[in-house]
């Protein structure tokens, strides 16, 4: 892609200050056997956007990514007046990533899980011969479905069958990509459990999750496009959270600010936000607990299955982990808030209204947390704000495709349905015809 040029940097072991060279899929520091999470070090200490041809790629500077693919999109950020307006608040930026034509947002997946997906395969080597294995809820593996179709790359994706009406799209998908599914009433801790039974094999290469330096990278692109577009660092940053991946992001774009030095010296104070009753990173936090409290499969599945924010039910969080979640929000002063599905109905409704397209149900959820915490005044409305919108203009989408083309939209189904007990040499046996 013209204009573009691999990315410079190294790796860190954020426990221990290791520093030491990527070699190609590292996902963890080979010299520590203490659980902690790696870092990029990039050479560009202050970041230079480069041209909006490339898409999210403009801020390479800052991804770990040695090529550009193509169709990519990046967050848009911008002042709000409707929501602002309605509560008050003068300095609120949404940084939004989604379908949203008069802003300028044209995720087609609408969802800020393209951020991770871009960026990930953009780390890929254009040699690699392993199939990529990616478990989701539903919005990762339709990002990653996108890209590794329309750049014939290798994919196996393991969703919940209960969540597989989430992965739409605008026609069939390359045949180089595969669905496979546990069986109706496994939650997403069941499709990754379905995944790492086919890693088991070293012919699939996992995408990695949070460890993957790419996608935490990729991720962190909305707080690189607000900060970019205001000048400064905001003083607060609203997110739903499942994984808490974003936030963790969200943390070290802005420590990356900090170093770059043009930008002020705050660091954002990250409030994030659950679908109640699915509430395992509340129920940590609130107990002051660095370990995840007990919490079982059956009420996992059954909390899992209330929830409007489906995509928010990830039972394993990178949460105690030596640069995780915890550590994230002790460093920030930051804090989690719970959200029932009745107060993120009404957050979506009123962000329709007053900003004029439809959000996601996470999305809402952290809509959710700012209305109330700015009713209860526990954010003062002079600060600056920045609420991630992490996936909108769903339901504007379908509607723009059907009348632009006429057609339908695609729905990929899966190649095989598993039962939870099934063992990993029933799973390889059929996901190897599918590849090889």
């Amino acid at each position: 892609m013209k204009g573009f040029q691999p990315t410079r940097y190294y790796l860190e072991n954020v426990l221990t200050g290791t520093q030491f060279p990527d070699r190609g899929w590292m996902l963890d520091d080979p010299g520590c056997s203490d659980p902690a999470l790696v870092r990029a070090v990039y050479s560009a200490k202050q970041i230079e956007v480069k041209d909006e041809s490339l898409g999210l790629y403009k801020f390479s500077d800052w991804l770990p990514v040695s090529r550009a693919l193509k169709g990519s999109a990046s967050p848009v950020t911008y002042h709000s007046k409707g929501l602002g307006g309605y509560l008050g608040l003068k300095n609120l930026y949404i940084t939004f990533s989604g379908w949203f034509p008069e802003i300028g947002a044209s995720m087609t997946t609408c969802s800020f899980k393209e951020t991770e997906a871009y960026s990930v395969c953009g780390r890929m080597e254009a040699d690699e011969r392993r199939v990529l294995v990616v478990a989701s809820a539903g919005n990762t593996a339709r990002a990653f479905a996108k890209v590794c179709s329309e750049n014939n790359i290798p994919l196996l994706i393991s969703v919940p069958r209960d969540n597989i009406n989430a992965l739409w799209f605008e026609k069939p998908l390359n045949d180089c990509v595969k669905l496979i599914c546990p069986e109706a009433g496994g939650d997403y801790f069941d499709a990754i459990h379905l995944s790492n039974l086919v890693l088991m094999s070293d012919r699939y290469v996992a995408e990695g999750g949070c460890k993957n330096i790419a996608r935490r990278d990729g991720m962190g692109t909305t707080v690189l496009s607000a900060v970019t577009f205001l000048g400064m660092i905001p003083d607060y940053y609203f997110q739903a959270v499942g994984s808490g991946t974003g936030a963790i992001a969200a943390w070290e774009a802005n420590l990356r600010f900090l170093a770059d030095g043009r930008y002020g010296d705050t660091k954002m104070k990250l409030i994030v936000s659950q679908n109640a009753p699915f509430l395992p990173i509340y129920d940590a936090w609130k107990a002051g607990s660095r370990a995840m409290l007990p919490y079982s499969d059956e009420q996992a599945r059954k909390d899992a299955e209330a929830i409007d924010a489906k995509v928010l039910s990830n039972r394993k969080p990178p949460y105690g982990i030596a640069g995780g979640l915890f550590d994230a929000l002790t460093e920030t002063g930051g804090d989690v808030d719970a959200v029932s599905n009745d107060r993120l109905r009404e957050a979506a409704r009123i962000f329709a209204e007053t900003e004029g397209i439809d959000i996601h149900p996470a999305a809402a959820t952290a809509t959710a947390s700012l209305i109330e915490r700015v009713l209860s005044g526990s954010v003062e409305p002079d600060k600056t704000i920045m609420l991630n919108i992490t996936g909108g203009g769903e339901e504007r989408f379908k509607a723009d495709f059907t009348e632009q083309t006429g057609r339908e939209l695609f729905y990929l189904q899966p190649e095989h349905v598993f039962p939870l007990g099934a063992t990993s040499c029933e799973v390889l046996e059929v996901v190897d015809k599918l590849f090889f």
